[in-house]
């Protein structure tokens, strides 16, 4: 039998889901179930085990507030690996979670096989969301960057200093790496970054290695993020 060392915590009511988890998840994990943010946030702070991940289920009752839980117990845990089971499928709600940092996103009902793909890949620090679904995810967040009206008050300074925080974080990257990034902020595929800029497929991914080296980021997401609250968006 394998020894239970790593602990996933998981905030999760709903028993049918419960069950399907304790069947999915490897059993090199403990499973700790909690029932409130007040709950998740104290097993979390007194735990004594190392804690491999925190789960959160999103149901549809409280499917908005319990967004905003997830981003509070991400800003209470930073370093803290959480994974995000919605009921409902939501890119604005996923933006708002992967924005403020979440690792992953996954359907309640995960198979096994695909689960232990989703840990490997979120204890590697890399994020899970499905390809495809962070590309949409990346052209909505520049659709709306885009159509953020300026206004003169207090959040718009909030905002201008954010821009000139990233700005100088930016301007660590050459000329051709901040092109690179650019057109990843406004949601474009190697493929087509590649035909803008007029280079081949691999000089794209070589620069795209080269913005996560320098900016210490690890992924696309992050990338677009960063960019698209700059003052290189357009």
């Amino acid at each position: 039998m394998v020894d239970k060392e790593l602990k996933i915590v998981c905030w999760n009511t709903d028993p049918v889901v419960i069950a399907h988890w304790q069947k999915v998840v490897s059993n090199q994990y403990e499973l700790s179930f909690v029932g409130s943010l007040n709950e998740t946030r104290a097993s979390l702070s007194e735990t004594v085990e190392p804690i491999a991940f925190c789960f959160i289920h999103l149901d549809d009752e409280n499917f908005t507030s319990m967004v905003e839980h997830v981003v509070t117990i991400r800003n209470l845990f930073p370093e803290l690996k959480i994974i995000a089971f919605p009921n409902q499928t939501s890119q604005s709600a996923a933006l708002r979670m992967f924005s403020q940092g979440v690792n992953g996103q996954c359907a309640p009902f995960i198979g096994i096989e695909q689960l232990a793909l989703v840990l490997s890949v979120v204890a590697t620090g890399e994020i899970w969301g499905g390809k495809t679904f962070i590309e949409n995810l990346i052209n909505e967040s520049a659709r709306k960057a885009s159509a953020s009206p300026t206004t003169e008050n207090r959040g718009q300074r909030r905002g201008d200093d954010k821009r000139l925080k990233n700005d100088a974080i930016l301007a660590d990257l050459s000329q051709r790496e901040m092109d690179v990034a650019k057109l990843v902020g406004q949601g474009l595929n190697n493929k087509k970054i590649a035909q803008d800029l007029d280079i081949t497929d691999r000089t794209v991914k070589a620069h795209l290695t080269a913005i996560f080296k320098k900016l210490e980021l690890k992924d696309r997401l992050s990338v677009a993020l960063l960019v698209q609250n700059s003052s290189y968006h357009n």
